[in-house]
Formats: C-alpha cells, structure tokens, sequence
C-alpha cells in the first residue's frame, strides 16, 4: 500500500515536471519567434508567469550607452511606457545587472536580508504605495549571452507564500540562456539593418512589413516619411522624435515660433535651396554655427554646409522635416508679407565696415527698405501677440537687438547689423513725429499704424540715449480692445462679491493699483461694464483710449496741451457725471480732486503705481490728501497682478516635497493656510509646467488676475484718519477677510491654474 502511494506521488511529480518542461519549451519556442524586442518585454510575460505560479514579472533589456535597463508595459491597455533603472547597487533590478548575481529574496522589507548582499543595497517601496501591491519575495538574475550582459528578469511574489524553490531558480536561469540569445539575435538584426525609424518597430509601434510598405508609398505619394507615418499609420509626433534621438545620438529640435531669427546667418542663403536640401541655421553660440538638418550622419550633405558657411565650427542637431520647413518659413517669410528679414537687408546690400567720415552709419532713414523692416517688425510683433517691441542698439560694432515681450517675458527676435541703428531709430522717429536731431534726451510720441489687412494699431514710442551715444526705442502696442466682463477677471468668491458691492454704491472712490501692464485698465472697465446702464451717465479720462465701451463717454487726455487728467476732471464735474473713471492718479491735484468729488456725490473710479492695498492708503496720504476725507470717501482699493497660466494641454500633476509644502505653508501664512485645509498627504497633487506644441513648449499659455481687496471698513477708516502704518492697516484688513496678493496667488497654485514659482515672480506679499 505504502509502495502504491509512494509510485503514485512519483508519477504525480513526473507528470508536473514534464507539463513544466513542455510549457518552458513553448515559451522558448515564441521568444525565438518573437519580430522585436516589446513582444518579448510586453507580449510573452504571462506565460512565463505561468510556470512559476507568482504574481508578477518584469524583463529588462540593458541600455548600455546609458548604463540602465529599461522595461515597457501597457496602461490602459494600449499605452506604452517604460520604466527605467540605473545600473549600480541602489536597487535590486540595478544590483542583479550591476553585480551578474542572481538574488532570491524572502522578503524585501527586511533591512538585514538585503545588506548581506550589499551594505547599499534597499528597496524603493514608492512603487509599493503608488500600485497599492505589496512586495515580498522577489527572484531575479541576469540575462547573458557569452559573457556579456544583456537584461535582467526579476520575479514578485510566490502564490501562497514562501522563499521561491531551488528548481524554480533553475527553470528561471534556463529562461535568461533562451533570452540571452533572442536578445543577441534582436541586437544583430538592428545592427545590420539601421534606419531612423527602428524604434518603432523594436516597441511594436510598426511591423517591418508596415515600415518597407511605408518607405514605397511615401516615395509614391511625394510625402515626407513623418508626415505619412503620422497620418497613415497613427504613429504620434512624440515616438518619432524618440526613433530619432535613438537613431542619431543627438538633440530632436522642436519648432519654436519665437525662435529670433539669425538674420546675419541667412544673408547668403536661398530660400529654395534650404527647403530642398532640408536644413537651416538658427544661431550662432559660443563660436559655433547651430544647424539643424534632416540627417546629421550625411557627411557629404555637411561638407556643403560648412563650404556654403566657410567653417568647420558648426554644430549639428536633427529635427523633423515638419519642423525644419516651419522654420525656413518663419525666417523667410512674416504672417503679412512675403518679404523676409533677408530678402530686407539683401536689398540693401551695403558694407557693413562702409563709415562716413564722422563715423556715422552709411545706411539712412529715408531707404524704402529700412522703411519695409520697421513696418515687418512691428507686424510680426502683432501676430505673435506681443506687447512691447525693444530696438537696442549697442555700442562699437555690436548688433542691434531687438526684443518682443510676450505674456510678461521678453525674448529675442531678431538681430541686425549695426550699420542699421541709426537709420532705425531715426525711422520710428520719424513715424512718431518726432525729432531726429535730438539724441541726447529722452523723446515720447506715438505711431497710428495701419496694417495691410486694414486694421489700424496705435503704438506709444518711447526714445531713451544710452551709453556710447546711442538710442534705445521701446513701442508699447495698443491694440484696440472689446470689454471682458468681470465674470472673466478670474477673481476669488469674496473678491467678486465684495468688489460688487462697493461698485454698486451711489458715491465714494474705487481704486485699482499695480505696476505697469497689470491688467489695471481691463478690470476697471470690467466693473464700469457691470453698472454701465441707461440711467447712469458715465465720463472716463485715459491715456490712452485702449478699451472702447457703448454708453460710456470716453475722453483722450493731451498732456501736451495741457489738457491733463486734473483737467478733465475738472471738466466732467460741470458734465452732470454719476460715474467718473480717471486713468491715473498722478499727482497730489488730480487724487485731491477724485476725494471732493466722491464726497460730493460721484462714484470714482481710478488707478495708481502701487504694490498693495494698504501701501495706496499711505502713499495718498503722504501725497497730501486729507486723512478725513480720504477716510470718507474710500470704498476700497484692489491690487493685482498678472500671473502666467499653465497650458491646459499638457500641465503634469506632481506630488510636492514636504520642503516645497512647507515653504508654501510659509509664505500663506501658517495660521491662515491651516483655514485652506490642504494637509500635507501622500494624495496631494500639484501642477507643473511641461510643455507641448500649443505652448511652444514653455508649458505656460495666456496669464490670469491675482488680486487683494481691501474694503474700507469704519475700523479702517479710524487707522486711515489716524494716519496708522501699513503693517497695522494690512494686519486688520486679513482679519477681516482680506486675502493678500500672494495668499490668492498661492490658492490658485493649489487649484491647478498655475504654480507658485510664476506666482513668487509677480508679488512678494
């Protein structure tokens, strides 16, 4: 009886160990036949898991130029991603690859087990509190094929429990010795066959039939290959540039449309050449020439290059045929006209060494083509949404910058040689009417513009002499606007409802303060809008006349004629007003005039060049207005600035570090963040700047307000008529609800519409 058992077990055990050879044998069958390397990573885990009855496997392939080994796995069951580990003794996987030592750990979590092996050796548990899966048992060894390293498989968690067997061990090295060679196998065929798209095929993206196919119809349809792969075959934008910086160990240079554009570069150069031949220059750094080309490995296509430029200082990076044309368009062409900055200072033709006697610049004002390149500048300044243009000419024989501000940041253009200076800012002189023979003191004026589609933009010029007897130009551009309710300002529920509030009072004085380009103006027309009724007459005074709004009586300030904002102030009291809005406090006669006239039954409407709300009150004091006064007819004041917004598209979530949350919790206040309840826990999640092609890769699109308001409260009129200091009049302002500007910057941070680095460059209280 005992013997029947025993031959019973025996056979049981038999039968087990033939089922486990014939399923490791299946398995060595489909990684021999496997087309590439993901079908291995991704497509034949399971079955591998199969024989050792766990819960999990990871495969790795090794990276060798860049000391890791890499995985992939599906999300969502179609997305592809990959995971990557150095290759030292900081983690298992990198130790198993770093030391060719297979482990069989019992339990990861136990310190003692895993310094045996390594006194630096530990486990990152993060991916244990991401996954929601505990680790225990892990069984890994490195994947060889003669001696040389080619991956690492790593096993997790035995079904039932316990230290993985022996035979286990076995069978696990017999599956490295089969991928060891269908990895040598994968390393050769892509050795002999190297094309910019093999990493599509080795991550499954394309078969090599697809691919062949691919070349042919592309050729047929005279499409560039991207293009095709792209429409046809749905590969994205993102996994080419991949397949390229594989291919070409090199930098992938995404189009960017505020690169500046290198004029001196271009000067020799045709269009239609670059657009056939496929490459282009874009700035010259550090003594080299940067180009971008479609194939960098071309040496016969880089020795023309360096023969056209007559030197061998250049610096090579690829980029997508896309993005390569898009460039040849952006520096040839402008969105208006067909005339480049080239084709401009190629018609002009002249020596940039040719000086007069008095060493000033050959090339004058009155050329056509000097014309022509003002007009494109300020064009191309409008299409890219700019709102400042800086000419900065330099001194001795350095180029003339000129700078777009955009968004808030200012970036370069373009630069042009410095024979142009003079002729240039003579040029917007003469558009500005103003006078060319002084160049030693400040000049202002301003240029109404009409654009070849029919629009008519009006810029503020502003003339400054710099050192070595030069002239800086700064053009403000004023484009005509329509007004955005004040649903759109983006202000907090407080903010709204109590800025509501003070509008809709009979009379008392409003005011909105910040520095220059905060948004000042668009706000107080916001809230004008919002009470702009039939009923209600309404006199405005600006300087000028941005926003233009039905039912508002709107008048142009002319300083020069003395016709100042004091002065229309003065005027609109004997125009039976309701509402005023003046563009600017200025000086002590204006502020005075604003108070008598909120306390004689006006609602006021006004800005100052203030940091904050409670600074305004000092600042009006000490300006000379009257402390009982002012106290009387204050309702409140809004402070704000402009703070850059992260792209909607491609904005990433991010768990902040305990020292980032503490600094934020700082700077909030640590008594008032606490009334945020936003704990520090590993579920919160921040926002922060990426980067995409609707972008332009900052990871930053359009700004948004950030505002504090303060009311005036019988509590702050008593400190306004005691003359109190900022400090005690900010101090009960938050007790009494205020939010400061960068307490409201930092609750937008926290809701996702930016981040505080953007929210810390605009405010500092």
């Amino acid at each position: 009886m005992f013997d029947q058992a025993t031959a019973n077990v025996n056979q049981a055990d038999l039968e087990e160990k033939l089922r486990l050879r014939k399923a490791l044998q299946d398995i060595t069958n489909r990684i021999h036949a496997a087309q590439n390397t993901k079908q291995i990573l991704v497509d034949l885990k399971d079955g591998i898991l199969n024989l050792f009855n766990a819960h999990s496997i990871t495969i790795y392939v090794v990276d060798k130029p860049r000391s890791e080994i890499y995985s992939m796995f599906l999300v969502g069951g179609s997305q592809l991603k990959e995971i990557r580990v150095p290759i030292n003794n900081k983690s298992i996987a990198g130790y198993v690859a770093y030391a060719g030592k297979t482990v069989n750990i019992a339990d990861v979590y136990d310190r003692k087990e895993l310094q045996q092996m390594d006194p630096e050796l530990a486990f990152d548990y993060t991916w244990d509190k991401k996954s929601g899966f505990k680790t225990t048992e892990v069984l890994a060894t490195p994947v060889f094929y003669e001696k040389a390293l080619k991956g690492v498989i790593q096993i997790l968690n035995k079904k039932g429990g316990g230290k993985f067997t022996g035979d286990e061990q076995g069978f696990l090295q017999e599956i490295a010795d089969v991928l060891g060679v269908a990895f040598y196998n994968q390393e050769r065929y892509a050795r002999r066959r190297k094309t910019k798209f093999d990493f599509l095929v080795s991550r499954g993206l394309l078969k090599e039939d697809e691919l062949d196919n691919a070349w042919e119809e592309s050729r047929e349809k005279k499409e560039h290959m991207e293009a095709f792969l792209m429409e046809k075959h749905k590969i994205s934008k993102d996994d080419i540039v991949k397949s390229y910086e594989e291919f070409f160990r090199c930098k992938v240079i995404p189009f960017n449309d505020k690169f500046p554009i290198p004029g001196e570069l271009l000067r020799n150069l045709k269009k239609e050449y670059l657009r056939r031949e496929l490459w282009v220059p874009l700035e010259k750094k550090d003594g080299n020439i940067h180009i971008i080309v479609d194939d960098p490995n071309n040496i016969l296509k880089r020795d023309t290059i360096e023969s056209i430029l007559k030197t061998k200082a250049v610096k090579y990076d690829v980029a997508l045929t896309e993005d390569i044309l898009k460039y040849i368009n952006l520096f040839f062409a402008s969105h208006e006209d067909e005339s480049s900055i080239n084709d401009l200072l190629g018609k002009l033709d002249s020596d940039e060494e040719a000086e007069d006697e008095e060493g000033e610049d050959v090339v004058t004002e009155s050329d056509s083509v000097i014309m022509q390149l003002v007009n494109k500048i300020i064009n191309d300044a409008y299409a890219r949404r700019t709102s400042d243009i800086h000419i900065e000419p330099n001194v001795g024989k350095k180029n003339v910058e000129i700078r777009y501000r955009v968004d808030g940041d200012c970036m370069i253009y373009q630069t042009l040689p410095f024979s142009y200076r003079a002729a240039l800012v003579s040029r917007i002189k003469i558009m500005s009417n103003l006078d060319i023979t002084v160049k030693r003191l400040p000049q202002d004026g301003k240029i109404k513009f009409r654009r070849s589609g029919g629009d008519e933009i009006e810029l503020r010029v502003a003339t400054i002499p710099t050192q070595g007897g030069v002239e800086d130009v700064v053009m403000r551009i004023l484009a005509k606007g329509s007004t955005l309710p004040l649903e759109a300002m983006a202000l907090s529920e407080r903010n709204f409802k109590e800025l509501i509030n003070c509008a809709e009072k009979p009379y008392g004085m409003i005011l909105v303060v910040g520095p220059t380009g905060s948004g000042k103006t668009t706000t107080l027309h916001a809230v004008l809008h919002h009470i702009n009724k039939p009923d209600r007459k309404i006199w405005t005074a600006e300087d000028p006349v941005e926003i233009t709004q039905y039912g508002l009586r709107q008048v142009q300030v002319q300083s020069k004629i003395g016709f100042d904002f004091a002065a229309a102030m003065r005027a609109f009291l004997r125009a039976d007003p309701d509402v005023i809005m003046v563009g600017e406090m200025r000086d002590h006669e204006t502020a005075k005039t604003g108070v008598e006239a909120s306390l004689t039954g006006h609602l006021v409407f006004s800005t100052l060049h203030t940091n904050s709300a409670p600074e305004t009150i000092v600042r009006l004091l000490d300006m000379g207005i009257d402390p009982l006064n002012f106290a009387d007819s204050l309702l409140g004041i809004l402070a704000q600035r402009l703070v850059r917004t992260l792209c909607k598209n491609c904005k990433e979530a991010y768990h902040p570090t305990k020292e980032e949350y503490d600094d934020i919790e700082e700077s909030y206040g640590p008594e008032s963040f606490a009334k945020l309840n936003v704990p520090y826990t590993d579920d919160l999640t921040l926002y922060r700047p990426k980067g995409c092609d609707a972008c332009d890769k900052t990871g930053f699109k359009g700004r948004m307000g950030i505002h504090e308001l303060l009311v005036n409260t019988d509590d702050v009129k008593r400190l306004i008529q005691k003359r109190a200091s900022v400090e005690v009049i900010r101090d009960l302002a938050i007790g009494e609800g205020m939010t400061t500007l960068l307490q409201d910057g930092i609750y937008k941070s926290l809701k996702g519409f930016t981040d505080f680095k953007q929210v810390r460059r605009v405010c500092i209280k």
